[in-house]
């Protein structure tokens, strides 16, 4: 097809016509393309961030529910078995602060841009006005929003360019108040030698800590207020068996970045093929959905408003 309008056209009217589509474009064109393909009647699975601004996001958010449509936000590192597992622990005690982070390297260098996926990401007319927080950023939010359930209140953000020749931010740091007084850290970075793709979030609340990194997920590292320590490893009887599913190897045979894509998928085909059956139920979803997604751009459009007017706070 030339373009995905003529793309979603054909498709929706053909007998044998794509289930669903995958979205992995320059931030730009999200917000068109998903639309285009809502209207036409058929699944979205998204890359992030969503789009580019909370009005579109509600479009995208409302236009999927009208149409009764599923729409996936590829957040991959959600789809990790041990991050679906961290959220039984929330409900044992009380949040305190949160501390995460996503360092990269790979964008140190004046001159250097990292291939095509690094220029698109650094020109404002490909993506959208922000670089490192729209790329890292949005992971961070969500993932923390997925491990703990909280729900951001506002932020002030300080956003840097520091690299000589980018014009958009490539080192982030944002405070973060949660609904309920909690309180949080995001670092994001792309300059960070010896860091590649490193998210990692520290949960620290009232009857201990929870500790999951990114590049090592294969287990949780949990610290009890007695000061005793318990890691829990995937393949093991621990971890509970809504998230143990999603194993596809045994322990010790590391699973990585694209077994977490794919349980992301396994969710999404799944609830594709209950639509179809008639038998689908919200309670079925297991993925970021288009929600998260609008959740990661009011939170992108509040972190820029905060460094423009001077690192001020901003309510979401």
């Amino acid at each position: 097809y030339a373009t995905f309008d003529e793309m979603a056209k054909t498709e929706a009217g053909r007998e044998d016509g794509i289930d669903f589509v995958t979205i992995v474009t320059p931030n730009v064109t999200h917000y068109p393309a998903c639309k285009a393909f809502l209207e036409a009647g058929i699944h979205v699975a998204c890359d992030k961030p969503l789009c580019l601004t909370a009005e579109q996001a509600k479009e995208l958010e409302t236009l999927a529910e009208e149409k009764g449509l599923l729409f996936l936000v590829t957040y991959t590192y959600m789809g990790h078995v041990t991050a679906k597992h961290i959220r039984r622990y929330i409900a044992e005690g009380k949040i305190r602060t949160v501390m995460a982070e996503y360092p990269q390297g790979w964008l140190a260098y004046e001159g250097e841009w990292g291939g095509k996926q690094g220029e698109w990401r650094c020109d404002p007319k490909q993506s959208g006005g922000v670089n490192c927080l729209g790329d890292l950023g949005t992971h961070v939010e969500n993932a923390v929003s997925m491990l703990t359930g909280l729900k951001i209140k506002r932020v002030l953000a300080k956003m840097d360019v520091v690299v000589p020749g980018r014009v958009l931010d490539d080192n982030d740091v944002v405070l973060v108040e949660y609904e309920g007084g909690a309180t949080g850290c995001y670092w994001t970075s792309q300059f960070a030698i010896g860091h590649d793709n490193d998210l990692r979030v520290r949960i620290y609340g009232d009857a201990g800590s929870i500790l999951w990194f990114q590049e090592d997920p294969e287990k949780i590292t949990v610290v009890k207020k007695d000061g005793s320590l318990t890691e829990h490893h995937r393949g093991y009887g621990s971890i509970a068996p809504d998230a143990a599913k999603y194993g596809r190897l045994p322990s010790g045979h590391t699973e990585g970045w694209f077994e977490a894509m794919g349980n992301l998928y396994r969710s999404f085909i799944e609830c594709v093929r209950a639509k179809q059956a008639g038998a689908f139920q919200e309670s079925m979803i297991d993925f970021p959905t288009v929600s998260d997604g609008a959740e990661g751009v009011k939170f992108v459009e509040a972190c820029l408003k905060s460094a423009r007017e001077g690192n001020i706070w901003v309510e979401l």
